[in-house]
């Protein structure tokens, strides 16, 4: 017997707008009149919904079942296909509906929570194919007043819908904030200037929009589209803000008008917590308009002399050259500064050095000062701080090379500059140019490894190397190198994660040792799961895939597990991440394996993990079926293990 009636529930009803039309179903109406044709009456809150709307021809097909939970109840109106299309909550058995769930394709992509139930929702959620967004609107006008959930694609969609919209208050939810700079601890420089980038987000809206071709009432937002391959961790100690930031530089929209592609710049945008932010008003690309630099973030800041060197008893030439190194960094460029200003500062620093290798008085002061400006050429190329960076690398090769075609430095030139090369290729390769890219990559890290196996960066290429030949997909060839650098390299760090690759691809058919501690306390082994068959799963917070895999996890999981199912988490977030926040927002249910370290702490070296999530299917026996599991396949294999006798 459903828990409350028609009659409370209709009072009760969130009122939302469909086609214009308000629900105004009347108090009469009883529990068992309620059809298909007034439950479908309702529409989400929100207006950008892509939910599944029957045909009036498809409407007779449809069917309205009552459902009980654990506390209340729901109304469930099953589609044409069977699928549930609509689902009207009861959660707390109050009598009163407080979510509205919305489907498509059998899968809920919209939810509007009216926890109060004064027939207005406070709060909204995107699921599924609609992607991660969870939306707050405290004053229940229908208009999302702040995030407390979104990813970085989804807040460059609701920028441009914002500025095509003309809607400040819109953009402005997507905008770093200075309670927002405050938690990141931003440095005072950092902050004042990111803050004058985002202030008056209407008249700014209004100054870009006047003239704009790429801008317009008929633009669409088609992709979010950056250079990077990810967003790029920077620490804390690089002196911009107080905690670790995740950041991604120089972010693009690609939008259409019709036919026509334009791109926007949305350019840099920093997480905060489980929303990302921008830190800039978007700016369309009109005509032959350049892209701007990088955001203040991802500026480089290479000073490395302390400002208090003591000169005293150093040869003039030195002590001179000294002095100077030390004034330019007493007055390098700041967040504030411009490209120009960043890239005439790093050359500058770079010949300084230069001079200061070829007055050194001893070898190793040489080398020295040389590793120095090796070091910031390379950096400020990939920072796109240092024009033509590249060909001044190679020019200290072959210098290099004609003083001393055995010196250590060769190498060490070498691979920073093959690194700074990618890296910049990275930055400007399409999404078709990136496999050639890859490519060229693993040549140059195998050319590498075999002309230099002395080099103190060899471990590292050849670490790389099996990496990248890994994630491409040719397991096979990734071992032959992953066993090079554990064989010929074993003092070496990356043979520690090359020792446990290997340990993870030999796995099928093996016992897999896991063992560590767990989140909120004690210790977890897996041995503890005899006869069970489980999932072990490698994730992180920041991992999208992770998050989308989640729903379908959890449905298996409360399918299987009353058949002998569990699934244990390891967690490799780095610290400062929101972890137990995650877990709880989303229900995980079961535990989780963390230490210190994140993909360079032990559980995730031991397994050589190098991407996430990584899942592996544990059979009752204890043996490894799987260690590149994909969500179809586990829909296959757990099912099958459990029946095996």
């Amino acid at each position: 017997m459903c828990r409350f009636t028609c009659r409370a529930w209709l009072s009760r009803c969130l009122v939302v707008p469909v086609l214009g039309v308000l629900c105004s179903m009347g108090p009469s109406v009883m529990a068992a009149e309620v059809t298909v044709e007034q439950l479908l009456a309702y529409g989400p809150s929100q207006r950008d919904v892509d939910y599944e709307i029957p045909d009036k021809a498809e409407v007779s097909k449809c069917e309205v079942k009552v459902e009980k939970n654990d506390k209340g109840s729901a109304y469930v109106v099953y589609g044409p296909q069977s699928t549930v299309i609509r689902r009207f909550v009861d959660s707390d058995g109050n009598g009163g509906v407080d979510q509205f769930r919305y489907y498509k394709h059998g899968l809920e992509v919209f939810r509007d929570v009216d926890a109060n139930q004064n027939r207005k929702a406070e709060e909204c959620f995107w699921f599924n194919t609609a992607g991660t967004r969870w939306g707050l609107d405290p004053n229940e006008d229908g208009r999302i007043d702040e995030w407390k959930r979104i990813s970085a694609e989804e807040a460059s969609r609701e920028a441009i819908n914002a500025m095509i919209a003309g809607d400040a208050q819109a953009l402005a939810t997507v905008l770093i904030t200075p309670a927002e700079a405050r938690t990141l601890g931003l440095s005072k420089e950092v902050a004042e200037a990111m803050l004058e980038a985002t202030k008056d987000p209407a008249g700014q809206i209004t100054k870009v929009l006047s003239g704009s071709k790429v801008l317009t009432k008929g633009t669409r937002w088609d992709r979010f589209d950056t250079s990077m391959a990810w967003p790029n961790l920077i620490p804390a100690s690089s002196g911009k803000a107080s905690i670790d930031l995740l950041v991604y530089e120089n972010v693009m929209a690609m939008v259409r008008n019709g036919e026509e592609t334009g791109f926007v710049q949305i350019g840099e945008m920093v997480r905060i917590g489980d929303v990302w932010k921008l830190t800039v008003i978007p700016q369309p690309v009109e005509g032959e308009q350049t892209i701007a630099a990088s955001g203040l973030l991802m500026q480089p800041s290479l000073s490395t002399t302390d400002a208090t060197t003591d000169t005293t008893g150093l040869n003039e030439d030195v002590r001179k050259l000294l002095e100077q190194l030390q004034a330019l960094d007493e007055d390098s460029p700041d967040a504030k500064s411009s490209r120009t200003a960043i890239e005439t500062y790093n050359v500058r620093r770079a010949q300084i050095l230069g001079e200061l290798s070829k007055v050194a008085e001893t070898k190793d002061q040489r080398e020295i000062w040389l590793r120095q400006q090796i070091d910031g050429i390379a950096t400020a190329t990939q920072l796109d701080g240092y024009p033509d960076g590249i060909k001044h690398l190679q020019a200290i090769e072959a210098a290099i090379a004609k003083q001393d075609k055995d010196s250590p430095l060769i190498p060490y030139t070498t691979f920073r500059r093959l690194l700074a090369e990618y890296n910049s290729r990275m930055k400007n390769s399409s999404t078709t140019e990136v496999a050639e890219l890859q490519t060229w990559w693993t040549q140059q890290l195998e050319g590498y490894a075999k002309a230099y196996p002395q080099s103190e960066d060899t471990p590292d290429a050849l670490l790389q190397l099996a990496m990248v030949t890994e994630l491409n997909g040719k397991p096979k060839e990734a071992r032959q190198w992953y066993e090079v650098l554990a064989k010929n390299y074993r003092t070496a760090q990356p043979a520690n994660r090359a020792i446990g690759a290997l340990r993870r691809l030999d796995l099928v058919g093996k016992p897999l040792n896991l063992s560590g501690n767990v989140l909120g306390g004690g210790s977890l082994d897996l041995r503890q799961y005899a006869g069970k068959v489980t999932l072990v799963i490698f994730w992180t917070t920041w991992c999208e895939p992770c998050t989308e895999d989640l729903p379908q996890i959890l449905a298996m999981y409360q399918q299987y597990r009353p058949n002998g199912f569990e699934v244990i988490g390891v967690n490799v977030d780095g610290p400062n991440e929101p972890i137990k926040q995650y877990i709880d927002r989303y229900k995980i249910p079961w535990p989780h394996i963390h230490e210190e370290g994140g993909l360079e702490g032990r559980p995730a070296v031991e397994m050589g993990i190098i991407n996430v999530p990584t899942m592996i299917l544990v059979g009752k026996d204890g043996k490894v079926l799987t260690v590149t599991a994909s969500f179809e396949d586990l829909k296959k294999q757990i099912p099958a293990e459990l029946q095996r006798q």
